[in-house]
């Protein structure tokens, strides 16, 4: 029997999302801009996005484990109170411990929680969805992921810019409470896995048959993700700590202007991701697997248009118009790429060891950010004057990895 797309329980899956995704995105928006107004450094602002990087990458191959042996439904909802309370905390201590070592361990916490979360999330859609439905269903999660995206870093700009940072903490805090309320009534069919060893040995095991899986089964995998570390290294990272630091500190704007440009940059970057999830959505039947590296070609090309224009444009409005539309075409070809490749996983791989995988998967393709996070804030800081040479930089190298990405799916996907 045909499983129909929108099941009460995906639907709630959905709408919960929506929700909470809506306060990760204002929280990570507002807590660095926060810190990058109270120091001006962009070295700093790269060490502490490297630093809140790391728990995600440590904890996604944990969160991967546990979401195939726990029920799904409690993990998500579990997390999301928990968030709302590590927020709640943050406020309480603000201005009561050192502003650098407070919003650095916040960020560690919030994004180590997103790391231990996300692996349920897209273990879940097999489960609710049936195969055919599978492209659609992640379409929608990527555009809802991109949706909150938008209207996280825009509404959070513009409270930040009027109301301060504690109208944003208020707003997230609510945001996540009420997406575990609702998650307690989403029903996820799930089978308890047995086992006969301790939990360390339960998580070698686990982790070592993954890794097996992506090796021996699917090596194109372990090729797409490799690849999509070198891409989050160079182009990412660049993104990530480039935008915010060029949008306040380089392009000349008056500073409550430039925050609030800065929120609506990070916008174009998910309206990008909301457009792009749609279209995989649309066209869905008409993607074809082994032309995906064509998408991150495209990706590593729009790079160039925002270093020229940082090179040349005499005008900080011009420069920052050309960024926000290569952010967002930029999105749009990573969103399509990333729903194609996200669903021939889920596709191809046992649902014994989907939530494993997926974490193996969210955890490689992360394990370079941090690094790079760090790397830019120092390179943009060293390289004042010369920022274009930075963002243009990124781009030669992406192109790179971006080449070898597309010849990697044409070879072992056969031409239809």
């Amino acid at each position: 029997m045909e499983q129909k797309l929108f099941s009460k329980d995906f639907v709630l899956v959905v709408i919960g999302q929506i929700v909470s995704l809506f306060g990760n995105a204002a929280i990570r928006f507002a807590l660095p801009l926060y810190l990058l107004n109270c120091t001006g450094s962009s070295a700093l602002y790269g060490t502490v996005t490297a630093c809140a990087f790391l728990p995600a990458v440590l904890l996604s191959p944990i969160g991967g484990i546990v979401a195939d042996r726990v029920n799904k439904r409690n993990i998500m909802a579990a997390l999301d109170f928990f968030t709302a309370v590590v927020i709640l905390v943050f406020s309480l201590l603000m201005g009561e411990i050192n502003l650098v070592v407070l919003v650095t361990v916040t960020l560690m916490i919030l994004y180590g929680i997103a790391g231990a979360y996300q692996p349920s999330v897209q273990a879940s859609v097999p489960a609710l969805i049936g195969p055919e439905h599978i492209m659609e269903a992640n379409s929608i999660i990527n555009t809802i992921s991109a949706f909150s995206s938008l209207l996280g870093p825009v509404l959070g700009g513009v409270l930040y810019s009027a109301y301060g940072l504690k109208s944003v903490l208020f707003l997230c805090m609510i945001c996540f409470l009420l997406s575990a309320v609702m998650e307690i009534f989403i029903r996820i069919p799930f089978v308890k896995q047995s086992s006969d060893v301790n939990m360390l040995q339960t998580v070698r095991k686990d982790f070592t048959e993954s890794i097996q899986f992506i090796r021996r089964e699917k090596p194109i995998i372990g090729k797409g993700v490799l690849a999509a570390c070198g891409i989050n290294l160079f182009l990412s990272s660049m993104l990530m700590v480039g935008l915010p630091y060029l949008v306040t500190e380089v392009l000349g704007l008056e500073i409550s202007l430039a925050n609030k440009l800065c929120g609506f940059a990070e916008g174009a970057l998910a309206a990008g991701g909301l457009a792009g999830g749609i279209s995989a959505g649309v066209f869905a039947r008409k993607l074809k697997i082994q032309k995906a590296g064509n998408l991150i070609v495209a990706v590593a090309l729009w790079v160039f248009p925002m270093g020229m224009g940082l090179m040349l444009s005499p005008s900080g409005m011009a420069s920052y118009l050309i960024m926000v539309v290569c952010c967002f075409a930029i999105m749009v070809c990573s969103t399509i790429f990333t729903v194609q490749v996200m669903s021939f996983i889920q596709a191809e791989t046992p649902q014994n060891l989907i939530g494993k995988v997926i974490s193996v998967v969210l955890t490689v393709s992360m394990c370079a950010q941090p690094l790079g996070s760090a790397w830019y804030g120092f390179l943009f800081e060293i390289c004042k004057g010369f920022e274009f040479a930075v963002v243009l930089s990124a781009g030669v190298i992406s192109m790179g990895i971006a080449l070898y990405i597309k010849n990697a799916f044409q070879k072992y996907f056969p031409k239809n």
